[in-house]
């Protein structure tokens, strides 16, 4: 309508009117006083908060989790908490940032496409968090927090699990959680910020440091070499009775070996066969058959003289690794704890038992 006047409203008061000048619009601006102006000025903080709201780093960990174990029941038991506080918080952080980021089944939990765009962001954050926190350290070389680490069966209990004990004890502020498998691990794929472990197959997007020299020997109890003699070369062994173990590094009963510059693959089988190399030990010392142990496992058998290493010029390489996903210097804790492992090796002398045998 010709001549009609378009007015904005402000706490009780006109402050703009279409097409005046802005000499006109800035008076009436200010004429709706400073208490009013303020309340004005809270109000557009407040929207902007509303609509870009800062995801809390715990959601983040909680959504890294669930993308990691693909449920929320799993993701639940690593961070020992419920599955209706994982529900919580993911609800939480999709309308933190506005965005759907996973789709939920009844049996899995799959990641959306913007999802796995945040999950690497979120990595990325949270590791940036952590750098600056050690970095804010008074003593930047005082690890804290939790250090997630994996091996294997025997190795863990018997070799790693006591050194992280010793580191523990050092350091107060560190949190160590220590799992044990029978089969390779992807530290960065499963969350791991470590795994040390036997055995040169290692991933080539990963890190490692090697710890100690070390390889695998054959050997088996006096009793069984008196019954069934002892084999002149790796091709005699698929005759004899092996005691097969799952390694993670090797296929199951498949035996790699090297003499020198000669190296030789077996296909061996046996009685009995497990994935547990202490029970495989048991085993060769009750006589049942040969085995394939490191020689940090079976050192004391055969200085004891209860077990006898068999074809003593062949063995299998297996050196001693710390893997990690990242760069040392982007973690305290994780290059604490390496340097504390190699400390350790070598002060065990590995390598020299290695070449005593």
């Amino acid at each position: 309508m010709a001549g009609e006047v378009q007015r904005r409203q402000c706490a009780g008061g006109h402050f703009g009117v279409q097409g005046e000048d802005m000499a006109s619009w800035t008076g009436r601006l200010w004429g709706c006083g400073r208490a009013q102006l303020h309340r004005m000025q809270r109000f557009s903080l407040d929207c902007l908060h509303i609509v870009h709201k800062m995801p809390a780093p715990d959601d983040l960990r909680v959504f890294i989790t669930v993308v990691r174990k693909s449920s929320f029941a799993a993701a639940a038991a690593a961070l020992e908490a419920s599955p209706a506080y994982v529900s919580k918080r993911m609800r939480l952080l999709e309308a933190d940032l506005g965005v759907k980021l996973l789709h939920r089944t009844t049996r899995r939990v799959a990641v959306t496409e913007e999802g796995e765009r945040i999950f690497h962001w979120a990595l990325r954050i949270l590791d940036d968090m952590e750098h600056l926190l050690q970095e804010a350290q008074i003593t930047p070389r005082e690890p804290r927090g939790l250090l997630r680490v994996s091996s294997s069966f025997g190795f863990g209990r018997n070799v790693v699990a006591p050194v992280f004990s010793q580191l523990a004890l050092r350091y107060p502020a560190l949190q160590v959680r220590l799992e044990v498998f029978d089969r390779l691990v992807d530290v960065a794929a499963e969350g791991f910020d470590l795994d040390v472990c036997v055995g040169d197959e290692i991933a080539p997007h990963l890190i490692a440091r090697r710890l100690a020299s070390n390889h695998r020997v054959l050997c088996a109890a006096p009793s069984y070499l008196a019954s069934r003699g002892a084999p002149g070369n790796p091709d005699e062994l698929p005759a004899h009775n092996c005691l097969v173990i799952k390694e993670r590094d090797h296929p199951f009963g498949v035996w790699r070996l090297r003499a020198g510059v000669q190296d030789r693959t077996v296909k061996v089988t046996g009685q009995l066969q497990t994935n547990n190399g202490e029970m495989a030990t048991q085993w060769a010392i009750d006589g049942h058959g040969i085995i394939l142990r490191s020689v940090w496992d079976v050192q004391p058998q055969l200085e004891s003289g209860r077990l006898v290493q068999v074809l003593p010029g062949w063995s299998q390489q297996a050196n001693i690794w710390a893997v990690y996903p990242t760069r040392l210097n982007r973690s305290t804790k994780v290059r604490v704890a390496v340097e504390f492992l190699h400390a350790h090796f070598q002060g065990l002398g590995v390598a020299a038992a290695v070449h005593k045998v």
